[in-house]
């Protein structure tokens, strides 16, 4: 977009841009015919807030296509998208800013040039902030995504992403969606063996297994068995999520889920009596009090 182009038609022809995207098929025609670049450089300019908001939020949509995630990052939109997490940014423009880092870090290279770009330390520290609860969810998302390298499961727990922040966002009235992204977020940070310890030091077990339960969406409960599941590959906090009663919700999950809640809840099972011979039998005998069906399908499942 030129820069003699009025700031308000600017951001309205982003504005558009932005909901055609929405349209899986305009993401591909959007970036053919060269939109990507003068979007990202709308990032780099002195736009107004608003002027921002919509190139950024264009940027978000478009970077749902795989494709598109290689052009944004080549385009350079990586280092102002950080510049834009700091907190002299207003919260709709954070927002905007975390979620097409999300998006990009859907890309195994992004999530490396994402860290080296500094990322990191604003991203968690917009967990600490008082932020709306719409930044938090996409914060929470972009560290998920990002924590799928251990390179930065290490930056992220060092940045001290984990006690209290993330842990902190298990609980409370933040809507479902946070709450999600939190889960999957420790989940995937889970994946390295110090974070494991750190995170259930936290305080993390009691609040995932609280997620588990009925009440909560299935999404949600999803991402609290993974979370569940990769804690469990530590053996002394496979027996505290036992204790703490996360088997008979894990069971009802299998009995009752989706397709893919039923594949995370026999992992976590799994997971949780790997090797324990006592564990191994609270959770077949949970099975048998839900049902005999449920019993054999655990024993399929070589869960017990």
């Amino acid at each position: 977009m030129q820069s003699d182009v009025p700031p308000k038609v600017q951001e309205q022809a982003a504005t558009t841009l932005s909901n055609l995207a929405q349209n899986a098929d305009n993401k591909v025609a959007i970036a053919s015919a060269g939109a990507i670049p003068p979007m990202v450089q709308l990032l780099l300019s002195n736009s107004p807030a608003a002027v921002l908001e919509q190139a950024a939020a264009a940027l978000c949509n478009l970077a749902l296509n795989g494709d598109n995630q290689v052009t944004i990052a080549s385009a350079g939109a990586i280092p102002p998208m950080v510049q834009l997490l700091l907190s002299n940014s207003p919260a709709v423009v954070q927002e905007q800013a975390a979620a097409i880092l999300s998006n990009l870090a859907l890309n195994d290279d992004n999530q490396v040039t994402i860290a080296s770009a500094g990322a990191i330390p604003p991203m968690v520290q917009l967990l600490l902030c008082n932020c709306p609860d719409a930044v938090l969810e996409q914060a929470a998302a972009a560290l998920c995504n990002l924590a799928l390298i251990d390179d930065n499961r290490v930056s992220i727990a060092t940045a001290g992403a984990i006690p209290p922040p993330t842990v902190h966002l298990l609980g409370g009235c933040s809507p479902a969606a946070v709450h999600e992204n939190a889960a999957a977020a420790l989940g995937n940070l889970a994946g390295n063996a110090e974070n494991k310890v750190t995170i259930a030091s936290a305080g993390a077990i009691p609040p995932l297994v609280q997620m588990l339960r009925s009440g909560s969406p299935e999404q949600v409960q999803r991402r609290a068995a993974f979370a569940l599941k990769n804690l469990a590959l530590n053996t002394e906090n496979a027996v505290n999520i036992s204790a703490a009663g996360a088997i008979p919700a894990l069971v009802n999950l299998l009995g009752s889920g989706s397709d893919n809640t039923k594949l995370d809840a026999s992992q976590a099972l799994k997971e949780i009596g790997h090797g324990n011979t006592e564990i191994r039998g609270i959770i077949a005998a949970a099975a048998a009090a839900a049902s005999a069906n449920l019993l054999q399908e655990i024993k399929r499942l070589g869960v017990c």
